[in-house]
């Protein structure tokens, strides 16, 4: 899997409505202010609160929006030769801004350039169109809005595979909750933003989520205990797609504690590979789901989501092709990161491994006390058939 290290935006469109006033408009975009990265909003109106008091930047087709929205390559093209045009007559004031060439940050000895974006919408109906998005690429955009109707996947994944490596963000417009998953995830890389008319605060909470769940914050926690428990019954974790060397999931006897458990890309003496293989840990395990909530172990099924992580925390949904439980020999690694500790229960054998906090294999036959291995952890929280309950007071051992 190619690792998409884009920050995703959430790109917030006020939804419209006859009798939704300018007053209420305001409050709403308060409330979600810390959830939404840019504002869809007409600049000419709202822009000064939102500058001076929320902070928030504008996307919109305005000159006086953060992220301008052109409609066409030609455009962009004509600001290129402005530009070319006017930055010899700017060169006593340091603090003007100007557009570089191709849009992108410039310095030079007198001025730094550009703090706003430039980019184009374009509805997308046949190749053709994905062909013009590559030329508004190659001109410069910073971002390209993409709109298709009745979103299918193909000219998607041809967009997003024509824009790699390139420095033009995707944004999409999403009309459902149910899009934002499939165009956060196509080709495993997925779009850079979406764009998203509402006026439900629990909307934008559910986008935030979606978001999040891609990355977590996989720090090095130091092994304090290892002890063998005996036979033990284990789930191994089969799914439907190929896991790449560095990746697993995230599993624990604590809801805020997981251990990056080692998928079995690499073989042993003994065994071959088998790359779409989790032996994950005892039943009572915990892992975390694609909707925030956890399971346990021994609730996964073929059909079920999982989350597949590296080590620098990303991750991505796969499916389960089947879940096997066995009794196995059992060994419990204790592990302190910052002030949490944690423990995880796994199958005594060289096939299962940790990540190293260089990221290298260890399997856990070979692990020692001192030795530091990559986990999530966090405050601990209750949780009720899964759910997290921020406030509620918790303790597990």
């Amino acid at each position: 899997m190619k690792e998409n290290k884009k920050q995703k935006k959430i790109i917030l469109k006020p939804l419209s409505k006859p009798n939704t006033s300018k007053e209420n408009t305001l409050k709403f975009i308060d409330k979600v202010k810390d959830k939404i990265d840019l504002l869809y909003i007409n600049p000419s109106e709202y822009f000064e609160y939102i500058q001076n008091d929320l902070n928030l930047s504008i996307i919109y087709p305005s000159d006086k929006a953060n992220y301008v929205v052109l409609d066409n390559a030609e455009e962009l093209e004509n600001l290129s030769l402005n530009y070319l045009k006017s930055i010899g007559n700017n060169n006593k004031d340091n603090e003007t801004e100007l557009i570089t060439p191709n849009f992108r940050e410039h310095e030079n000895k007198n001025r730094t350039f550009i703090k706003k974006q430039f980019g184009v919408y374009k509805q997308v109906k046949s190749n053709k169109d994905v062909e013009e998005i590559k030329t508004i690429s190659e001109k410069g955009a910073n971002f390209v809005i993409i709109d298709v109707e009745d979103w299918k996947i193909i000219p998607l994944e041809n967009i997003i595979a024509t824009l790699q490596g390139t420095d033009t963000e995707i944004y999409a417009l999403a009309k459902s909750i149910e899009e934002i998953e499939t165009l956060f995830t196509v080709l495993e890389l997925g779009v850079d933003g979406i764009i998203f008319e509402s006026n439900d605060e629990d909307e934008v909470s559910k986008i935030q989520h979606i978001i999040r769940k891609f990355a977590f914050n996989i720090a090095p926690a130091k092994i304090l205990e290892i002890k063998d428990i005996g036979i033990g019954e284990r789930v191994c974790i089969d799914t439907v797609s190929m896991l790449c060397e560095g990746e697993g999931m995230l599993i624990g006897n604590k809801s805020n504690f997981l251990f990056l458990v080692h998928n079995e890309s690499v073989g042993s003496s003994f065994t071959s590979p088998r790359p779409f293989r989790v032996n994950a840990g005892a039943v009572h395990s915990y892992t975390i789901t694609p909707d925030g909530t956890t399971k346990y172990l021994s609730e996964l099924e073929s059909g079920n989501q999982i989350l597949i992580v590296n080590a620098r925390g990303m991750a991505r949904i796969v499916s389960v092709g089947r879940a096997k439980i066995e009794s196995r020999p059992l060994r419990l690694f204790k592990a302190i990161c910052g002030s949490e500790i944690g423990t995880i229960i796994v199958q005594n054998a060289e096939t299962i491994r940790f990540l190293d906090k260089n990221h290298k294999i260890l399997p856990v036959t070979h692990t020692k006390i001192g030795d530091e291995i990559m986990v999530f952890s966090k405050r601990p929280s209750g949780r009720h058939f899964g759910m997290e309950i921020p406030d509620e007071y918790i303790l597990e051992k």
